[in-house]
C-alpha cells in the first residue's frame, strides 16, 4: 500500500473536501514524503494539462529546449513550419536521453550514443551502420515505425501546455474559462521579453506551497511591505474556483506602478475594460503555473518541481505593445524585472518556512479563514479531488 493509500492520509485528503469553515490543509505528507511526490505526477500531472514551457524558449525554427517536470523528460521543438512540438526526450533506439541543454539542431536531432537522428518532426532520419559497418537500412527495419513519441500539446499566452497521457479533454475546454474571464485580452498579439525580462528562483520548498501563497493576498502586509504601501490588502478580493476552472487567486483594482521617475511607462492597451485601466489579476493556474495580466505587460511563472521540497521557478514577462521591446525602453524593462523579482524573492523566506513546519507533528494541514483563505482552499480541494480519484 502506497502512502497515499493508507487510512490517515485517505482521511485527511477528506477533510480537505470539507466546507473551507470545517476543511483542514492538505497533510503534511503532501510536502514531504518521495511517495506522495511520485503519486503525483500519475494523478496531477499526466492526465490533464500542465505547463512545461515558454514558446519564448525556442523562437526560431530548429530551436530545441529539454525540460523535466516530475522526472519525466520531455523535449520542446520549432519545427521548419514555426509550430511548436513536445516529444519524449529519449532516443527510440536504446532510450537514450537525446537533449541535456537548449540548442539549435538545424535540422536535425543526433543521438550521442549511436548517432542515430531524427528530424523536427521526430521522424527518423538516419540510421548508421544499423545493418553493418557501412549499412545504414536493416531488411525489415522500418525507420517510420521508431520516430520519436510526440506528446500532446498545445500554446496560450506563450505557454507551452502537455497532456502526456493524451486523454484529457482538448485544450480548449481547459482553458476557456479563464479565456473568458481574460477575454479583454483575448487574440491580442504578445512580445515576450527577452533575458532582461526573465528570471529564475532555485525554492527550497514543495512547488505546491509556491502555488498557495500565489493565491491569496492575506500576506501582502507583512510579507510585501513596498507592493502593500499602493496596492494594500483592502484593495484586493479573491479570485475563486468554480466547479471546472482550475484556477484561482487574486485581484488588485490598484495597478499603479511607478517605474520612472519621469513618468513615462510602457504603452497599454487602448480598447480594454474600464476594470483593467488600474486592476491587475493573478490566478494559479492548476497545477503548476501562475500569471498575472495588467493593461500594459504580463507575466508567467512555471514552476518545476524536482523534489518534495524543491522547485524552480522560471518566470517570463511579456508585453502587449511592441514598443515595450524598444531599446528606448530597455531601462523600464529592467526596473520592471526588478521590481518583480523582488516581489517573488520576498516570498521565498516564507515558503521556506512553511516547508519546515511541515515537518512538525504539532502541525497536520491548518486551518482557513472562510474570509480570507478562499483561493488557497479551492486549491487544496483540487489536489485532494484528484489524488483521492481512482
Amino acid at each position: 500500500m502506497t502512502v497515499w493509500q493508507d487510512e490517515a492520509t485517505t482521511a485527511a485528503f477528506a477533510r480537505a473536501l470539507a466546507p473551507i469553515e470545517q476543511a483542514r490543509g492538505l497533510p503534511n505528507a503532501c510536502y514531504t514524503e518521495p511517495g506522495v511526490f511520485a503519486a503525483e505526477r500519475r494523478s496531477l500531472f499526466e492526465t490533464g494539462w500542465v505547463a512545461a514551457g515558454f514558446g519564448a524558449d525556442i523562437s526560431r525554427p530548429g530551436d530545441i529546449r529539454p525540460v523535466e517536470l516530475w522526472g519525466l523528460p520531455m523535449l520542446l521543438v520549432r519545427g521548419r513550419d514555426g509550430e511548436i512540438r513536445v516529444f519524449h526526450n529519449v532516443c527510440s533506439h536504446r532510450g537514450m536521453r537525446l537533449v541535456d541543454a537548449p540548442g539549435h539542431a538545424n535540422g536535425l536531432i543526433r543521438c550521442r550514443y549511436h548517432a542515430w537522428s531524427y528530424g523536427l518532426d521526430g521522424r527518423l532520419r538516419a540510421t548508421p551502420h544499423v545493418g553493418g559497418p557501412g549499412r545504414n537500412e536493416l531488411a525489415g527495419f522500418d525507420r517510420d515505425c521508431h520516430g520519436l513519441t510526440e506528446i500532446r500539446s498545445a500554446c496560450w499566452m506563450d505557454v507551452v501546455f502537455v497532456n502526456p497521457d493524451g486523454l484529457a479533454a482538448g485544450f480548449e475546454t481547459r482553458i476557456e474559462p479563464l479565456a473568458e474571464r481574460w477575454r479583454d485580452f483575448a487574440g491580442r498579439t504578445l512580445y515576450p521579453g527577452a533575458a532582461d525580462s526573465r528570471f529564475e528562483l532555485a525554492v527550497a520548498c514543495n512547488w505546491k506551497l509556491a502555488v498557495e501563497n500565489y493565491c491569496e493576498s492575506y500576506h501582502l502586509p507583512w510579507v510585501h511591505p513596498g507592493l502593500n504601501s499602493y496596492s494594500r490588502l483592502e484593495d484586493h478580493y479573491p479570485i475563486r474556483n468554480r466547479d471546472g476552472d482550475g484556477f484561482s487567486g487574486q485581484g488588485s483594482t490598484a495597478y499603479r506602478p511607478t517605474l520612472a521617475g519621469d513618468g513615462r511607462a510602457f504603452a497599454g492597451l487602448a480598447d480594454i475594460g474600464r476594470q483593467w485601466r488600474e486592476g491587475a489579476e493573478y490566478v494559479a493556474f492548476y497545477p503548476n503555473l501562475l500569471l498575472g495580466v495588467h493593461r500594459d505587460h504580463y507575466f508567467a511563472v512555471l514552476l518545476e518541481p524536482k523534489q518534495p521540497d524543491r522547485t524552480i521557478e522560471r518566470v517570463a514577462i511579456g508585453y502587449f505593445d511592441e514598443s515595450a521591446l524598444g531599446n528606448d525602453f530597455a531601462a523600464l524593462r529592467q526596473a520592471n524585472a526588478m521590481l518583480w523579482r523582488q516581489v517573488f524573492r520576498e516570498d521565498v523566506f516564507a515558503v521556506e518556512a512553511l516547508q519546515q513546519g511541515r515537518h512538525s507533528p504539532a502541525f497536520e494541514g491548518g486551518v482557513f479563514s472562510a474570509a480570507m483563505d478562499g483561493p488557497t482552499y479551492d486549491f487544496h480541494r483540487w489536489v485532494a479531488g484528484r489524488m483521492l480519484a481512482p
